[in-house]
């Protein structure tokens, strides 16, 4: 175990080795937080964040995420939610009828619950959504989801008396009801994420909805823009009144980055040196941490930028000074102005970003790296740019044979 005083980003990004002859090591927090990077002589640069914490006299660990997925910075600022909200280790001695409690009184995580006796109802409250407002950056939806249709049906139910067929059936009376497919997946798939935390923490024996059929949905609309389309479009955003929105624009088309991502980009999170944008976890889909670099063009936007030492984003709103809320209709102002179909979205131009490289000849494994995709099956739709590409360069090689 090693306090380092110069533990930042640059140490944690280029200086994680452990010792020759030593199999680990703890790199400790200088703050005395609790936070230590566990690094392994199996994964050198590497390594995992973890809180150290005493509990009933003894000395506990929880994992907090890899140093490949958060930043230094976003993991002490977890480990500062953690202290203040009740976690799974957050026991307090037996009751006097035998129950573990958390702070709150309720039953505690991994707590003897009788086999699934506690109700959805409690287990949502004491439970998941303490839970879940750590872990997840959805979780308004999940509680509009609960609050609006599942806990009518549900919530009185003890965890072990939700059957599979119940299940079934409420999916089918919410499709009778004029509920779009795709949102009633989204009802069962809040049911089974919930129950596999109950199983996860002992309060469930097993969760009856693993693998429950949802509604196949075909709902993947792709637009990509050609060459032409893509020149006129730099055209009117190299000359537009709105300078911002159009910077953000072309930062979009340059790095394939998904609209949130570049409305909150931070210039702490650029470094100009290695050409990098690193994306928190905080603002990234996946949750994780992800480097993007930067291209010539990525580059020269981001030189157009006058905002440096006036505001902490790349991209603040003249108006607030703060990030955009939405550039939707100027978007639609822009799009008709180059004369980019109506049903271009903004989203497309990832898409667009995507197909040219995939175009370019680049691999799909290169573009689920750039784009962030946690599974490379979401990649598979420029599969077919891929063959385009394929094909030129195999007809390249070609010989006449007339």
């Amino acid at each position: 175990m090693a306090v380092v005083k110069d533990l930042d980003q640059t140490y944690v990004d280029h200086r994680l080795r452990c010792p020759d002859g030593k199999a680990r090591i703890e790199i400790v927090d200088p703050q005395r937080s609790g936070l230590y990077i566990e690094v392994r002589a199996t994964s050198p640069g590497e390594g995992t964040y973890y809180w150290r914490y005493k509990q009933a006299g003894k000395t506990c660990h929880q994992k907090i995420g890899r140093t490949t997925e958060m930043t230094l910075e976003e993991a002490r600022a977890k480990l500062t939610q953690l202290k203040a909200v009740p976690t799974e280790k957050a026991f307090l001695p037996e009751t006097s009828n035998g129950r573990m409690t958390n702070a709150a009184g309720a039953p505690a995580f991994g707590a003897a619950e009788g086999n699934g006796s506690i109700t959805l109802d409690e287990f949502m409250s004491a439970h998941y959504f303490p839970y879940a407002k750590v872990h997840k950056r959805s979780v308004a939806r999940d509680e509009q989801l609960y609050r609006l249709r599942i806990r009518a049906k549900f919530g009185h139910l003890p965890l072990g008396k939700i059957t599979r067929l119940s299940v079934q059936q409420f999916q089918n009376a919410l499709v009778a009801e004029g509920c779009a497919k795709a949102s009633v997946n989204q009802h069962v798939q809040l049911l089974r994420r919930v129950c596999n935390l109950a199983v996860s923490w002992e309060m469930l024996e097993r969760n009856v909805l693993t693998r429950i059929p949802l509604f196949t949905l075909d709902n993947q609309v792709e637009n990509y823009l050609n060459d032409a389309q893509v020149e006129k479009l730099v055209e009117v955003l190299k000359t537009d009144k709105n300078r911002m929105v159009s910077l953000i624009l072309m930062f979009l088309l340059a790095t394939g980055a998904r609209l949130n991502e570049a409305l909150c980009a931070e210039w702490k999170q650029v470094d100009l040196v290695n050409n990098v944008w690193r994306i928190p976890a905080t603002n990234s889909k996946s949750k994780k941490h992800k480097p993007l670099p930067l291209n010539k063009s990525a580059l020269w936007i981001i030189d157009q930028l006058n905002a440096e030492g006036t505001s902490d984003f790349l991209f603040p709103s003249p108006a607030t000074g703060k990030p955009f809320t939405t550039i939707t209709r100027q978007w639609y102002r822009i799009r008709k102005k180059a004369g980019i179909p109506a049903n271009v979205r903004i989203h497309d131009l990832r898409h667009t970003f995507a197909s040219r490289m995939v175009s370019a000849g680049r691999s799909l494994f290169e573009v689920q790296k750039l784009l962030g995709h946690a599974d490379a099956r979401t990649s598979q739709r420029y599969a077919h740019l891929s063959m385009k590409a394929a094909q030129e360069a195999s007809n390249a090689a070609a010989f006449a044979v007339a």
